[in-house]
């Protein structure tokens, strides 16, 4: 085969003989991924334990701290069954990622694998759908940094905010100026680097974790048997209802899937920084629910005429009104936890709960976004999007322009809009990725059985579906205005695929970015389009 060279960028002259089939689908080998993120890769600083932090730093977080109460008002009691529907389904998805992110350790995460399995178009709606749950998820999670920094002014200095400053207009404010604060503290952070990033990143997960074991310490003694009555006051499709929201607080593991690129020794370390934060999270999941059940109670706020009421809308905002602070139900508070300890007789200790979880949650933005830019950094490197946002900063090693970008956005969001509709906004990009993850292993296992996997999934055939089924039946449950917002956000994304990125993307043009000295690395496997020149003066 004639290979024509320009600059270190390789064209293949005869890649349209290859067949329509490839030219439609694109399909980017993985090879040509692994030699591209070798060309122009990130800095490899991370090891298993940081990776696990990293993970962790991701799930404890909002899900915990603040999305107790939307479950509650969805499940009541009935939402340990949430928890555990949740862990499930992302400890399946988890076992998917660990084969491909070891196989594969490079940044992206299911964007990458879809690449390399579905194609590109595919692929391109895997990225996109990476960037809502990530991006919208950081909003989450700093709308839930800003309810429990409120409440530590108050507590422990006696200042109290005004309300228009520290809720959106969904709650009678105008702006919620905290939120926007720390999304950008966390933005300029990321930008200086990723060592020190992960550095305070494990710093601030071990203020979560002393928190929680303090809040389980206190909590779980103190349960009685009646708080469990009734165990599911809205039925079952409550708890199902309430784990498609409360499975935004398991989703942060797979961002370690992101950080491959940046991890030393991949093929160990990935898969036991997957795993290894997931099974952490889900024990302390499971003995917080309890403890905020057993000990306070989590029955849901009904409506003047006992009607249901939605987490997050304003009718609940209302009827959370007309309770006391002292028998202000746990659904109606923005931080839930410290709630309940100052309600049992423990206010000191809630306080400082309160102050960790105003320290600790950060770190999901911080994790949330690195995610993101790292995602954003991958897709412009494959060209479908602009190259700016793959630029590397020349001092800090660190994308830059695409964090910066990401920040702003997630500033914006957090501004305006509440936790439980970005969680469950978020979801719906985060669903859509894990059930692309799970057809990918059983495609890859198929297409490409004698690839060297220092990680295999277990009983893959039964892991797999079980993953994209559970994945399928948590979106069905997720709010109308989730699911639309989900696939209006798609739509605009094929928009901007087709008008920018399908003419553009390395894999249209029949170009691999490998060195000059380097033709053994294989082409990534389709026709370049019409009106790429090479050197000679002819078309490719």
């Amino acid at each position: 085969m004639t290979q024509r060279w320009l600059h270190g960028v390789e064209f293949d002259a005869k890649s349209f003989a290859r067949g329509n089939c490839l030219n439609k689908w694109r399909v980017k080998s993985l090879d040509s991924i692994l030699a591209t993120a070798e060309k122009k890769s990130l800095t490899r600083s991370l090891g298993a334990f940081q990776l696990t932090m990293l993970g962790i730093g991701g799930i404890i977080g909002t899900g915990i701290f603040v999305l107790t109460a939307e479950a509650a008002q969805l499940a009541g009691p009935g939402m340990l069954i949430s928890f555990v529907l949740s862990a499930l389904v992302c400890g399946l998805a988890a076992l998917c990622y660990a084969e491909l992110a070891a196989m594969v350790p490079v940044s992206g995460s299911a964007y990458t694998y879809s690449y390399a399995t579905f194609g590109e178009i595919l692929a391109w709606i895997v990225g996109w759908a990476l960037v809502l749950e990530y991006a919208v998820a950081a909003s989450a999670v700093a709308v839930g940094w800003s309810g429990y920094m409120v409440g530590v002014l108050d507590n422990f200095l006696g200042i109290q905010l005004p309300a228009e400053l520290v809720t959106g207009p969904y709650a009678g404010g105008i702006i919620n100026l905290p939120a926007v604060v720390i999304a950008l503290a966390v933005t300029w952070l990321l930008v200086l680097g990723t060592k020190e990033s992960a550095t305070v990143n494990s710093v601030l997960v071990t203020v979560k974790v002393i928190a929680l074991a303090a809040f389980i310490f206190l909590a779980v003694p103190a349960a009685t048997a009646d708080k469990f009555e009734p165990f599911l006051p809205l039925g079952a499709t409550g708890a199902i209802g309430a784990a498609s929201i409360i499975f935004f607080a398991f989703v942060g593991f797979d961002a370690v899937s992101t950080a491959a690129e940046e991890t030393k020794n991949p093929q160990r370390n990935i898969p036991i920084g997957l795993i290894a934060s997931l099974a952490i999270c889900t024990v302390f999941y499971m003995l917080v629910g309890a403890g905020v059940i057993g000990s306070y109670g989590a029955q849901p706020v009904f409506g003047p005429n006992g009607e249901a009421l939605q987490p997050g809308s304003p009718e609940l905002v209302a009827q959370c009104k007309t309770f006391a602070e002292a028998t202000l139900p746990v659904v109606c508070s923005n931080e839930a936890l410290a709630h309940v300890l100052r309600a049992i007789g423990h206010p000191g200790v809630g306080n400082v709960l309160g102050l960790a979880a105003g320290f600790a949650l950060p770190s999901v933005v911080l994790m949330m976004m690195f995610a993101q830019t790292r995602v954003f950094f991958v897709m412009s490197r494959d060209g479908l999007l602009p190259g700016m946002l793959s630029k590397v900063h020349p001092k800090y090693g660190t994308p830059h322009v695409v964090t910066i970008i990401t920040g702003l956005g997630v500033a914006i969001s957090a501004a305006f809009f509440p936790v439980g509709q970005l969680a469950s906004v978020s979801n719906g990009g985060t669903l859509c990725a894990f059930f692309f993850v799970s057809l990918a292993i059983m495609t890859l296992r198929r297409t490409d059985p004698t690839r060297h996997r220092s990680f295999r999934t277990p009983a893959v055939w039964i892991v797999a579906p079980l993953a994209a089924a559970g994945c399928l039946l948590l979106f069905g449950f997720l709010s109308f205005v989730a699911q639309m917002v989900f696939f209006g956000w798609a739509a605009i994304g094929l928009v901007f695929y087709f008008i920018y990125g399908r003419s553009r993307s390395n894999v249209a043009r029949g170009i691999t970015v490998v060195g000059e000295l380097d033709p053994g690395v294989p082409p990534q496997g389709v026709a370049p389009l019409p009106g790429i020149h090479t050197p000679g003066g002819k078309d490719a």
